[in-house]
């Protein structure tokens, strides 16, 4: 069943697109050799203006319309040529839209003396243009196609108009059964082999377009507000039969749009039927297929049981073998935990440790730069050079000592649990206290970090222990990354703008993988291969950072080196100074 509506939903849609195409195909053919007889009659009466406008007679009324003969001669010159040329009619009018004479002066629909200054075929001819217009008239209330020329004599002009009636085309097409129409330039169908389409907009008029053809009378006595439209989407159009597919053709150079349709139905019925017979041959062949196979299953019913069972012997046993590797690898992941939190915990017993030396070092190098003061005081005076030489060495080794003074202040400080409160503190003094605690790695690298005071001096307001402590992590992985490389160079720079204050430390190092540098603030997350490191240091950085309402951004590209920018918020004075 599901194989036979398959087929049915897919033969459906397959016929239903071909029979479309063909019947586009058809319509266009259709299009195309309705053009050519409609634009054929245009073309037939295109000149007759022109020709009729250049006769003396019709000159004379222009030049002079007060005089009756020559009225009564272009009357007769006009009925006349409307009989030979087949035109419905053709009158002349002054510059002012009144008529002065015309073909049917002797009926009683005459159109002399009438005006027709309204009709855009008039406004044409009287701006020097050839007019055009499909339009109902006003006096004989038959449909026509107005055709226009202006006509100068002198100072006097006039316009000469003939009407060509056009309904034969649309009696051909009614005999022959075409849902053909003409559409101009509003929209509105005025010549249609489809009754119910005739003076129909193909789809809605806006209110400036009714004004504009009630303005000038096209269809004068049809009534276009409430008629309901043609187009029920972009290729169908409704009718007394049902929905039709249409085609559409530009026609002349009025903006008129000729448009053929046929039914959906037919094309509709031969897809219904082409899709049941598929259905019908699709669940036949289907169930022949079905007997077919049953007695293969039966012969094939012993030998798929055994593969099953061999089958799920297979899987259970690929199972075990994932089971077996998950619990390899957690172990080997808690393996790898719990070294780092040997590890740690050692490196945390080496600050303590650390911390214990300093301070147990700190008295006696007191101790000593006070021996060395003394001692030079009480070198002998005198010029002779030994006394000088072993002030000079004194004064050598007091400075040794201060500096290892120095060193073992700040690790005292960088050692000591800072407490919760910010401070304002000053960037430049921070980051020498960063190198200066750095200074032994980076002897060892070989790189001294280049290092801009920024003029005027910065602050932040930080934790000047834990601010140092960021910094020194970022120095010591800006040396591991320089390490072996050529003409390695660090920087730190500081900038603000008011509002917010950056610190950046620059490196020109191996880089970061961009695959890892996501993760580079992960703690225990490390690139190096050595095995140094927890992968704490940026974690922490990026904590205390934080804390103090900034942030660190990192961008890296392989071989080009790594930038760290750490940015803060800069202190807002609290008043006038």
């Amino acid at each position: 069943m599901a194989l036979a509506l398959c087929a049915a939903a897919l033969t459906y849609v397959f016929t239903y697109r071909a029979n479309e195409v063909a019947l586009r195909a058809q319509l266009d053919q259709t299009l195309i050799l309705t053009a050519r007889a409609v634009e054929t009659e245009i073309a037939r009466f295109g000149s007759l203006p022109g020709i009729a406008a250049e006769d003396a007679r019709i000159r004379a009324v222009i030049a002079a319309p007060g005089y009756t003969a020559n009225v009564d001669e272009a009357n007769r010159y006009l009925a006349k040529i409307g009989t030979y040329s087949g035109a419905s009619l053709l009158f002349l009018m002054n510059e002012n839209g009144v008529t002065l004479a015309a073909s049917n002066y002797e009926t009683d629909l005459s159109l002399v003396g009438r005006n027709f200054n309204f009709r855009p075929y008039f406004k044409a001819a009287m701006q020097g243009q050839n007019g055009r217009y499909y339009a109902i008239g006003t006096t004989t209330g038959e449909p026509g196609y107005f055709l226009s020329t202006p006509v100068t004599v002198g100072s006097a002009r006039g316009v000469l108009v003939v009407k060509v009636d056009l309904t034969p085309l649309q009696s051909t097409w009614l005999s022959a059964g075409l849902a053909t129409a003409i559409i101009d330039q509003d929209g509105v169908a005025f010549l249609s082999g489809a009754p119910e389409w005739l003076y129909r907009p193909t789809l809605g008029l806006s209110p400036e377009r009714l004004a504009r053809i009630r303005d000038a009378r096209t269809y004068n006595g049809v009534e276009l507000v409430d008629a309901e439209a043609i187009l029920i989407g972009p290729d169908r159009a409704r009718s007394a039969n049902g929905p039709m597919l249409i085609r559409a053709h530009p026609l002349t150079d009025d903006g008129w749009t000729l448009m053929a349709g046929s039914l959906i139905a037919p094309v509709t019925t031969t897809s219904i039927l082409s899709a049941l017979g598929a259905a019908l041959l699709t669940f036949l062949a289907t169930g022949l297929a079905k007997i077919a196979n049953q007695r293969r299953q039966l012969v094939a019913l012993r030998l798929r049981q055994n593969a099953l069972l061999e089958t799920r012997v297979a899987e259970r046993t690929r199972d075990l073998a994932h089971e077996v590797q998950a619990r390899r690898q957690t172990e080997a992941e808690l393996r790898a935990a719990q070294e780092g939190l040997i590890h740690s915990e050692k490196m945390a017993a080496l600050g303590r440790m650390s911390a214990a030396i300093v301070h147990e070092i700190s008295q006696p190098l007191a101790a000593m730069e006070a021996t060395l003061a003394a001692a030079e005081l009480a070198l002998p005076a005198g010029d002779t050079s030994k006394p000088d030489k072993t002030q000079n060495r004194i004064a050598t080794v007091r400075g040794l000592v201060r500096r290892m003074q120095r060193t073992t202040k700040h690790l005292k400080s960088f050692s000591r649990k800072e407490q919760g409160e910010l401070s304002l503190i000053d960037i430049a003094q921070t980051v020498e206290n960063a190198i200066e605690l750095t200074a032994p790695r980076a002897k060892t690298a070989g790189i001294a970090p280049q290092f801009t005071l920024p003029d005027p001096p910065l602050y932040i307001r930080a934790g000047a222990i834990r601010m140092e402590q960021v910094l020194v992590n970022l120095l010591l992985n800006a040396f591991d990354a320089v390490d072996g490389q050529t003409d390695p160079q660090i920087t730190i720079s500081a900038t603000s703008d008011g509002t917010k204050t950056t610190l950046t430390v620059t490196d020109t190092g191996a880089g970061i993988d961009p695959a890892d540098l996501p993760r580079v603030t992960e703690p225990f997350f490390s690139t190096k291969i050595t095995g140094e490191g927890l992968g704490l240091g940026l974690s922490i950085s990026q904590a205390i950072v934080q804390e103090f309402g900034g942030q660190i951004d990192i961008t890296s590209r392989s071989g080009q080196g790594t930038t760290v920018t750490v940015t803060l918020p800069s202190p807002q004075p609290i008043g006038p100074a």
